[in-house]
């Protein structure tokens, strides 16, 4: 029997929920781990969704709806011990529900000289697969280091300096030759230019000229690898149907994002914390500022199981017939952990 390469999930990855207060320094704490990638929404308004990590910084983000670089905004998160602590912004507002994907990595990281280009720095946790490079672009073919030991599944990257610019995507079910934005809706692309055509290996992966990943200017990449019982990074493909696909991750999830790659369709994201009982509807849109969807119209539908995750919506943007459908999951709890470890995950 395959066990669990990781037998607490939490560990690595962990979703935490807050009503903002207002006030400078509201601590949000209990996230369990040094949190080294953190995404925010605010869940309540339409503000963007704002990414932070430890390579670049306390307070130092870039926004997953649009194509601006790097802002620096005094006050907006620091990073702590088991959490951050956020200020007076749209990460605080009063009153507001607000959710923090939180992902650890090792810290700030040291410089990787795997590639062509050497990174200024690479964080990595080679346990869960993850790890944050920062580089400067050639606006030539190149290689850069992940420091992953083994070749990502998914990759996501983003000017942050020498002028506005898309988010890249790489995933490995629709291969090295195409490539997704993720502050757009827009179906798969096609360039050579993007990942050079060259799959990721398990030292380094490849850039071309194309300024959505190697032109003027620094750049920071975010690059996922699959454990197993962790983390799963795939395809599917859509039935139209109501009764949609089961995808098998061989874990209870705990987040999950999904894009519709051949089609022009929203990103979504799900996780438990914020729909703790199933269906799954309470959907948040990477490449969009809205607020949470809360409307409960089956149109969002889909369920996370104790081995996978259920599609119930023939909607395009999730089971669009005969598209290709990408999506990265991580774990709320494996389905077998380990032998004599925990209770297999049950049904929610």
């Amino acid at each position: 029997m395959a066990y669990a390469s990781i037998t607490k999930p939490s560990l690595h990855f962990n979703t935490k929920l807050w009503t903002g207060t207002g006030s400078n320094g509201n601590a949000i704490s209990g996230v369990g781990f040094a949190p080294d990638w953190v995404w925010v929404k605010n869940r309540s308004e339409t503000f963007d969704h704002v990414l932070f990590d430890r390579v670049r910084g306390d307070n130092k983000h870039v926004e997953t709806n649009n194509n601006s670089t790097e802002e620096n905004e005094a006050y907006t998160l620091a990073f702590g011990s088991d959490g951050y602590s956020v200020g007076t912004n749209t990460l605080n507002k009063s009153g507001n529900n607000i959710v923090g994907w939180n992902w650890k990595a090792n810290g700030a990281g040291s410089a990787n000289t795997d590639g062509s280009i050497n990174t200024t720095a690479t964080s990595v946790n080679t346990t869960a697969g993850f790890s944050i490079s920062k580089y400067t672009g050639t606006a030539a073919t190149a290689t850069i280091g992940h420091g992953l030991g083994v070749a990502p599944k998914m990759m996501i990257t983003k000017r942050i300096s020498g002028g506005n610019e898309d988010w890249g995507i790489y995933h490995a079910s629709i291969g090295a030759t195409k490539y997704l934005k993720l502050n757009a809706t827009d179906a798969e692309g096609s360039s050579s230019g993007v990942w050079n055509n060259t799959a990721p290996t398990n030292q380094v992966f490849s850039v071309g000229s194309s300024s959505l990943t190697n032109g003027s200017g620094t750049y920071i990449a975010y690059c996922f690898a699959e454990k197993k019982g962790y983390s799963k990074i795939g395809p599917y493909t859509g039935n139209g149907n109501a009764n949609g696909p089961f995808i098998y991750t061989g874990f209870q999830p705990a987040w999950v994002m999904i894009k519709n790659a051949g089609a022009a369709e929203q990103w979504r994201v799900y996780d438990n914390k914020r729909d703790p009982f199933n269906h799954m509807f309470r959907c948040l849109f990477p490449n969009a500022n809205n607020g949470e969807n809360t409307t409960d119209n089956g149109s969002e539908e889909i369920d996370f199981l104790s081995n996978g995750i259920k599609i119930r919506s023939s909607a395009a943007q999730l089971n669009g017939n005969g598209n290709t459908l990408i999506y990265m999951a991580f774990a709320a709890e494996p389905l077998v952990a380990n032998v004599g470890g925990s209770i297999p995950a049950t049904a929610r």
